[in-house]
């Protein structure tokens, strides 16, 4: 077994030599114009992966990403919180050298599995009843001070240097998951629906508050939400959830943004979404991420042929195939990269984290076959 020297989440960072500006990219996710393919990688490795890399003879450049080529924009991100305000907490309950279990901010217990993830688990939440809510809620209401001092000096500045600039909002699935877990909420949106109302409301009130401040001072280009409210199987909700309580707190949001400024409505979320996707682009969302090809549905180029110019993606590289042989990764690239290339409003890149067990030698050859599917040289 390979002693793991990268374990928190922090050590697997990447780099990435940005060679986008942020009109480019904008004019490339909006279909306005098509001058380059674009290409990333999303997240990076999984944990253990870089002392499988290092074992492989990777330089130290390839250990941070920043030896290979991509074709990216750069992202900044407005300085403010508009979503939990409460205390950092970290208080340490026990510890071992398999797991961390501490309590966080909002309360609840995490499991920390060592070596095997960088994201604690919980294993108990903090709202069950619309009272625990009611003591939670001060944590995500309005503040003048969840805009950082000097915010508006910086994101100018990001802006002047061809950033891509933008701003979260808290999952309209993923956020109240936090705080009551995915089964208590799926039955809250049938047993307990004005709790649900009332924490998109709250959210809501926030972003908009945010975003209001932030009208005439910077141009913002995206407006980003997490939701990972899916799995290989389908959505945690369906086109009803997301049309009744979703699109409200979406739209609203979304308007606020676009006073702002904002092209890009980008929703994070794994799994097969393919059920729900029409009820998320009446919601406003414009682009997706990662993109997984976890179904038939979810396959990039059968999406692209759908829905169009509806919306515009990054990712959609079945990430697995890389730990398959050389046929596989070039049969992988050439189904999907050639097809899309002329359409825009895409950026190729692997649909998740670099799954353990990947060869180094694959991913080098993964992208030497995505640039000569561009046509050009990948140094």
């Amino acid at each position: 077994m390979i002693a793991l020297r990268w374990t928190k989440h922090a050590d697997l960072a990447i780099r990435r030599r940005p060679t986008v500006g942020r009109e480019e990219y904008l004019d490339h996710m909006t279909f306005q114009r098509n001058d380059r393919p674009l290409l990333t990688e999303i997240f990076g490795p999984l944990v253990g992966l870089k002392e499988e890399w290092l074992d492989q003879g990777a330089t130290p450049e390839e250990l941070d990403f920043s030896a290979f080529r991509y074709r990216c924009p750069e992202n900044a991100w407005v300085r403010a919180n508009t979503g939990f305000a409460g205390p950092g907490r970290h208080e340490v309950l026990e510890e071992t050298d398999e797991h961390e279990i501490y309590r966080d901010g909002l309360g609840r217990t995490m499991k920390l599995h060592k070596g095997v993830a960088t994201l604690a688990l919980p294993l108990d939440y903090p709202v069950r009843t619309e009272d625990d809510w009611l003591r939670l809620r001060p944590a995500f209401a309005f503040r003048e001070d969840r805009l950082a001092p000097g915010w508006a000096e910086t994101a100018r500045a990001d802006l002047a240097a061809g950033r891509v600039l933008g701003i979260g909002m808290p999952g309209a699935f993923a956020m109240p998951r936090e705080l009551m877990g995915d089964e208590a909420l799926c039955l809250a949106f049938y047993e307990q629906p004005e709790l649900v109302r009332d924490m998109l409301q709250t959210f809501g009130d926030t972003c908009v508050a945010v975003l209001e401040r932030l009208a005439g001072q910077v141009r913002i280009d995206v407006l980003s939400v997490h939701e990972d409210l899916a799995g290989k199987s389908g959505p945690l909700v369906g086109p009803t959830q997301v049309a009744e309580f979703f699109r409200p707190y979406y739209r609203r949001v979304w308007d606020a943004a676009r006073a702002c400024g904002a092209r890009l409505f980008d929703q994070d979320s794994d799994g097969d979404v393919a059920p729900v996707l029409d009820a998320f682009l009446d919601g406003g969302v414009n682009v997706f991420h990662p993109v997984e090809p976890c179904s038939a549905a979810m396959d990039v180029v059968a999406l692209r042929g759908r829905y169009g110019r509806r919306f515009a993606f990054y990712g959609g590289i079945d990430k697995h195939v890389l730990r398959r042989s050389r046929e596989e990764i070039a049969a992988e690239v050439e189904r999907k990269v050639p097809p899309l290339l002329p359409t825009g409003g895409c950026m190729f890149g692997l649909d998740h984290r670099i799954p353990n067990g990947t060869p180094l030698a694959n991913y080098r050859y993964y992208l030497d076959k995505i640039w000569e599917a561009f046509g050009e040289p990948s140094r």
